[in-house]
Formats: C-alpha cells, structure tokens, sequence
C-alpha cells in the first residue's frame, strides 16, 4: 500500500513513512492509493470472528508489508482487547459503547494501535521520535496512555486552557514520564493550526524528528474502522438490516473512518454526521459550499472544530463529487440546550446515561428516524460520562461516579505548560529556550 498527501505535491510513500512522517512534505494529509476491499464472506462472518481477527482483517491491507504479520497481528491483539458492546437504548435506537478503553474513550483505539506501530518502527530509529498532537479532549488522554513510557517516543499534547473537562485535563496533565502538557490559552483550532505550522516548520523539523497523533495520522485513523465492522455485526444479528450510523463528529477522523469502511464493503444503510453549533459539514451538506468558520465552544467540547481536518478525506473518498456524498451523508447541528435536554429526557425514559457527545448523536438520529421510520439506528457512545459530570449531573440530577482506575490518577497533581497561541512560543518551547517558570503545579 502506498499513500499520497491531498496537496499532491509530494511522493507516495509506504504505511511506515506515512505513520512516522504524520503529515506530507508538502502539508497534505495522507491518503491510501487504492481502498482495498473486505475479502468474500468477510461481512457474513463477522458475527463468529474474534475482535483481533477482524482488526487484522481491516487493517492488513493498509500496513503493508511494514510491518510482520505476527507482530501486526500482535498489535490488533492489544489495540482491542476491550468491549465493544451494542446496548438497546430506546425503540430502534442502540448506542455503540465505545469507552470501555484504558481512558474511557474511542479514541484509545487509534492511540493503541498508532503507539504500538510506533514503538515497532523505533526500534530501528537512530533518535528519538517525538510525537506532536493537538487534543479538544479525549484524543490528548488516548494518546497520553498509549504511549506511556514507550522507548525512544516522546510526546507533546496542546491542549486548550479552559475546555476540556476535569477528567480530560487530569488524563493529560497528571501522567508525566515522556509526556508533557501544552495548554494553549486560545481554542482547539488554535492547537491545531500550532501543530501544522510546527510540520511545516523545516528548520525545526531537521533538529527533532516529529510526527503526530492527531487523526490526520494514517495509524490514527484507519483503525477506528474496525469499531463500525463490530457494531454492524451486532446490529445486523438484531435486525437484520444495515444501520443507520450517527456519529458524533468534531474532526471527522471517526466518521471517515466509518465511511472507508463502508466503501470497503461494510454495510451501513447511511451516515449522520451529528455536530453542535460548529456546524461547517452541516452547512456543506445543505448548500454544496465548504467555509470554515471559528471554533465556538459547547458542552460537547471534544467537538468543537470550526475547520475539520479529515474532511478533506471524505471529499477524496468520493472523488470531491457533492451527490454522491449527499447520497450516503447526512448532517445535524444540535444545539447546548437541545444536548442538556436529550441527556435528561433519554434518562428520565430509559435510564441510560449519555455524555454530551453521544446526546448530540442521538438526537440528529432520532431527527433522522423520524422521517425515515423504517429504518433501525445505531449511535457512537464515544466516551464515558463520568468525563463531563458537570452537564450530566446538571441534566440528570444525578452524580456520576468515579471508576476505580481513575480515582488514583484524579489524585496526582497537575502539570501543564502555559503557552499563547503564537507560534513562536511553541517553537521556543520545542527548541528548549523556554524558562522553567512557564511550569504550573
């Protein structure tokens, strides 16, 4: 498998050059040439196969030749070694759970799967690798955990002051070792445009070697397919029929995940992209024009992009053809009060407990099933409420409680880097000239 960068302007390059390398030469985000194919009986399977089988399955193609089949089929091992469970929620509507991970999130299995290709590929490397990645929540504490003391990697987190969570905060901040908390005074898109102009940066990408863990990174991103392949599994042992998949969508890495799986094979009767007020894919899919706008900030913080990266994925994935991606997506804007009320009332009838992301979901999915009552929907749950009792005890009355492997880590003191959100802050930190004063306890 060989990948290209979106900007066209560099060479391909094999999945390891690509997971190392995180971004092009030129900027570009990489993308698979060819998109491979599940093998024959691969889909009526999947109820029988065991989670490693499938993750092996998916993500074999992509990898290559980069890594030995045994070690790779070592690292799908690992990377899933969690529940994926499907858990009827109210009529025709289930919640994929996806935050039965080491951090209580999706995202640890792209974290998992990218650390553990990455402690591979350094075991050849010359000099440290330093993993560079800008978090709006859950993506930071993944990452953290995934690759917590792993030789010759060394990871940096931008994180925005004041809009992730407690629980979120804690995760990036309190683990210390080889990793270290950036927090940025500005917002999520402030992070992330630092980190680019760092991938960008050539003089400083000749003194360190970098790479990131945003979902821009292939070893990111491609192994959130294997989620949707186990929840479409169960949801066909239910029904019988392909889903209808809502995802709750800031960066679209999870969501074009789900659609490369579906051009894969898998069958997903259609996508809802379900955002709050940043709403820019929402408005692409009414009038047929992109325009990215400033990030606003909700509760669903982890959502709050205003110019999603992995969009411009989705855009290659469907030859940049507006019908056909119109023909296979749908989008909803929920706002903060529609999300507080959706955690009341889906408690109050069912007694599940949904985070402020996975509310968001399930409302443009309820709004979806209402015109199309035939249908049966399943929802990403994509990370465990406990990371926002603020709004969930708010709107349930209810407290959440802590679980046991979080108590300790809630204890351990806090350690972040206080930056602006100006390059030349960040390039100084990178380069070791800032003061150890910048350090807050």
């Amino acid at each position: 498998m060989r990948y290209y960068s979106l900007n066209r302007q560099s060479e391909t390059v094999d999945f390891r050059t690509a997971t190392i390398a995180g971004q092009a030469p030129d900027g570009g985000l990489y993308f698979p040439e060819t998109i491979p194919q599940f093998p024959a009986g691969f889909v009526e399977q999947l109820p029988h196969l065991e989670p490693a089988e499938v993750a092996y399955t998916v993500l074999a193609p992509y990898v290559g030749e980069a890594i030995p089949e045994a070690e790779l089929r070592c690292i799908c091992a690992e990377t899933v070694n969690f529940p994926f469970p499907l858990v009827p929620v109210a009529n025709g509507i289930s919640a994929l759970e996806l935050f039965h991970g080491p951090t209580l999130a999706f995202k640890d299995v792209g974290a998992r799967f990218m650390s553990r290709c990455l402690g591979y590929f350094s075991r050849s490397e010359t000099r440290p690798v330093t993993v560079l990645v800008a978090t709006s929540g859950d993506t930071g504490g993944a990452v953290a955990s995934g690759f917590l003391g792993v030789p010759g990697v060394e990871v940096v987190i931008l994180y925005p002051s004041g809009r992730v969570s407690p629980v979120q905060e804690q995760q990036l901040t309190a683990l210390g070792q080889n990793v270290t908390a950036l927090e940025i005074r500005g917002n999520f898109d402030d992070c992330q445009r630092l980190v680019k102009q760092a991938f960008r940066d050539q003089e400083l990408m000749q003194q360190r070697r970098f790479t990131s863990a945003n979902s821009i990174n292939v070893a990111r991103w491609l192994p959130q397919q294997v989620y949707y392949c186990y929840g479409v599994a169960q949801a066909l042992a239910q029904t019988g029929n392909p889903p209808v998949v809502a995802v709750p969508s800031g960066n679209f890495g999870n969501l074009c995940a789900g659609l490369l799986a579906h051009v894969s094979g898998l069958p997903v009767a259609r996508f809802v992209a379900a955002c709050n007020a940043n709403a820019v894919v929402p408005a692409y899919l009414t009038s047929g024009r992109y325009a990215a706008q400033p990030a606003v900030a909700t509760l669903s913080n982890a959502m709050d992009v205003g110019d999603p990266s992995n969009f411009g994925r989705i855009l290659e994935l469907f030859g940049n053809e507006y019908p056909s991606i119109r023909e296979k997506l749908s989008g909803y804007s929920v706002s903060d009060n529609e999300t507080a009320a959706t955690i009341r009332r889906v408690h109050q009838q069912t007694g599940y407990v949904l985070d402020p992301h996975g509310a968001v979901a399930y409302f443009a999915l309820e709004h979806y099933l209402a015109r199309n009552p035939e249908a049966a929907g399943v929802f990403l749950e994509t990370a465990h409420p406990v990371k926002f009792p603020d709004v969930v005890e708010a709107a349930t009355g209810r407290e959440v409680a802590v679980p046991a492997e979080l108590q300790t880590l809630m204890q351990q003191p806090k350690r972040s880097v206080v930056l602006a959100p100006a390059y030349e802050e960040l390039r100084e930190y990178l380069t070791g000239q800032l003061q150890e004063s910048s350090v807050t306890a």
